[in-house]
C-alpha cells in the first residue's frame, strides 16, 4: 500500500509550495487507495505558533484534501526518539561526543583557511578515555567513511554521494533533544511510508536520512524531490509573487478548485491539458511525470483557472460561498439573471461580489470621470424619456425596448447607453443594461433614473 506524508512545521503559514508539495502526496496516495498522512514537525518549541498548525488545518479543510488518522505532533513523540538513540549507543552505531564549542569553532576556523569543507572531523568516534569535565555531551551517528550513498529519485534520477560528504553528524543536543535529520528518519519508517514527495531543498538532507535508516536496519522509502516553484521572473518565489498564507487565496476570492488545479501544473503535467477536474488529477498523476526544472508562478493563469471555475458552478453552490463576501442572494428570486450577468466578468469572488453589489445597492454617488463624460448635452432629457418609457410598458424585453427607443429618437446607442449605465450603476462599468434592467426590476430603474436627473439638474445649476 502506498503511504505518503506531508510534514509542514509550524513555525509560520502554509504557503503554496508546502500545499503543492501536499497536494502531490495527497494524488498518490489516493490514486493508489493508499493512506496521505499529516505530521506536524513541532520540535522547535521557541518557534512553534499555535496560530500556524490551526491554519495548516484549516487550509486542508478548505482545499478538500482530508488526512487519514489524526495528525502526529514530533513534540509528543522524545520518547520514541531517545529509545532508538539508545538503541544506536548500545549496538556501537553513535556515540557521545564531547567536543566543546570552541574546539569546534576553532576546528573550523582551520579548514577554512586550509580551504576545506568544514566538517566534524570524528575525534570521539572511538573514544574511550575519561570524558572531559563540564561537557554535555551530543550524540553523533557513526556515518559511513567510504563508499557511495545512492538513492534512486523518483524525480532526479539515481543519486551519488560520496560517503565522505557526510560526517557523523549530531542525532541528539546536549540535554537530548533529537535533531531534524534523525527524527525525520524514525518517524517516516514508524508511520509507515513508502513513498516521500517533498521539495528538492531536502535532496541534501536525504543523505543524512539513509544513514539513520541503513544503522537502524530500516527499508528505504522511495523518494521525489520536487524542484522549487520561481516568480514570473524565475527568481525566487516571495511573499510579493503569491509564497503568501494559503488562506490568503480564499480571502481574495479563488476557488480551492482552482487553486489546486492551478498547483497541480506547477511542475507537472499531461499533455496540453490546463484545466483538471480532482478526478482527472487523481486519474492522471503520477510523480515519476514531476518535471525536473523548476517552474514559474503565473498569476494571470491563476486567474483564468479561478474565473473558469466562476464560470462553471453551480448558482446554488456560488451563492452561498458569496456570503462569505458580503452578499447573500441566496432567497433572491432572480439569482439565475444576477449571476448570468455577472460571473462572465469576475475573476475572483470578490470581484463578483462587488459587481452584484453595484447592480442590487443604488449608487450613492457617481463616478466624476463617468459622469462628467456621461451625463452632459441632451443626456437628462433622453433618460428621463426613457424612464417615463419604462414606466408606461409591460414589455420585459428590455433590449428591444431600447432599440426602438434609439430608432424613434434616431440618436445612436451611445447618447442613451453611457448616461443610463451611469444613472443604473454609479460607473461605466457592469452588466448588459437590459440584463441590469431586469435584476433590480422597473421600479427600482425608474427611482435611479430619477435620481441621476436631478443629480444632473443640481450640477448645472452649481455651473451656471
Amino acid at each position: 500500500m502506498i503511504t505518503t506524508r506531508f510534514a509542514p512545521s509550524p513555525t509560520g503559514y502554509l504557503h503554496i509550495g508546502g500545499l503543492r508539495t501536499a497536494l502531490f502526496s495527497w494524488l498518490w496516495a489516493r490514486k493508489n487507495g493508499g493512506e496521505f498522512l499529516l505530521r506536524i514537525e513541532d520540535t522547535d518549541q521557541a518557534r512553534n505558533s499555535e496560530d500556524a498548525v490551526k491554519a495548516i488545518i484549516k487550509a486542508f479543510n478548505w482545499t478538500g484534501m482530508s488526512y487519514d488518522g489524526e495528525a502526529i505532533y514530533q513534540s509528543k513523540r522524545f520518547d520514541v526518539y531517545k529509545k532508538y538513540i539508545d538503541r544506536l549507543l548500545e549496538e556501537g552505531k553513535a556515540y557521545k561526543c564531547y567536543m566543546s564549542k570552541e574546539e569546534l569553532g576553532e576546528l573550523r576556523e582551520k579548514q577554512m583557511a586550509n580551504k576545506e569543507r568544514a566538517r566534524y572531523d570524528g575525534r570521539y568516534r572511538d573514544f574511550d578515555g575519561t570524558p572531559p569535565e563540564g561537557v554535555e555531551p551530543v550524540i553523533r551517528i557513526k556515518a559511513p567513511l567510504d563508499g557511495m550513498i545512492t538513492f534512486d529519485d523518483g524525480v532526479k534520477g539515481e543519486i551519488n554521494i560520496a560517503s565522505s560528504e557526510v560526517d557523523d553528524f549530531v542525532i541528539a543536543r546536549a540535554g537530548g533533544v533529537p535533531t531534524y535529520n534523525f527524527v525525520v528518519a524514525i518517524d517516516d519508517y514508524e508511520m509507515g511510508l513508502t513513498d516521500v514527495i517533498r521539495g528538492d531543498d531536502h535532496l541534501y538532507n536525504t543523505p543524512k536520512q539513509i544513514v539513520v535508516y541503513n544503522a537502524l536496519g530500516f527499508d528505504i522509502p522511495k523518494f521525489y524531490h520536487v524542484a522549487m516553484i520561481n516568480n514570473e521572473k524565475g527568481k525566487k518565489l516571495s511573499k510579493r509573487d503569491g509564497a503568501t498564507d494559503v488562506m490568503e487565496y480564499q480571502t481574495l476570492g479563488f476557488l480551492p478548485e482552482a487553486l489546486l488545479n492551478f498547483l497541480v501544473r506547477l511542475g507537472w503535467s499531461h499533455g496540453d491539458q490546463e484545466i483538471f477536474t480532482i478526478d482527472e488529477m487523481l486519474k492522471l498523476f503520477d510523480p515519476k511525470n514531476i518535471n525536473k526544472s523548476s517552474s514559474n508562478y503565473d498569476f494571470k493563469k491563476l486567474e483564468w483557472l479561478n474565473s473558469h471555475y466562476i464560470k462553471n458552478m453551480a448558482h446554488d453552490k456560488l451563492a452561498l460561498l458569496l456570503k462569505n463576501y458580503g452578499v447573500d442572494i441566496t432567497q433572491n428570486s432572480n439569482i439565475d439573471l444576477i449571476l448570468n450577468a455577472t460571473k462572465e466578468r469576475a475573476k475572483t469572488l470578490v470581484e463578483l461580489a462587488n459587481q452584484i453589489n453595484i447592480i442590487l445597492n443604488t449608487p450613492e454617488r457617481y463616478d466624476a470621470k463617468a459622469s462628467k463624460k456621461a451625463f452632459k448635452g441632451e443626456a437628462k432629457d433622453i433618460i428621463s424619456e426613457f424612464g417615463e418609457l419604462l414606466k408606461t410598458t409591460d414589455t420585459t424585453e428590455y433590449h428591444k425596448l431600447m432599440e426602438d427607443f434609439l430608432a424613434e429618437k434616431e440618436i445612436g446607442f451611445g447618447k442613451l447607453g453611457q448616461p443610463l449605465r451611469v444613472a443604473l450603476l454609479g460607473s461605466m462599468t457592469g452588466s448588459g443594461l437590459d440584463e441590469i434592467i431586469s435584476i433590480i426590476g422597473v421600479e427600482k430603474a425608474v427611482i435611479r433614473i430619477e435620481n441621476a436627473v436631478e443629480f444632473i439638474e443640481n450640477s448645472n445649476k452649481e455651473n451656471s
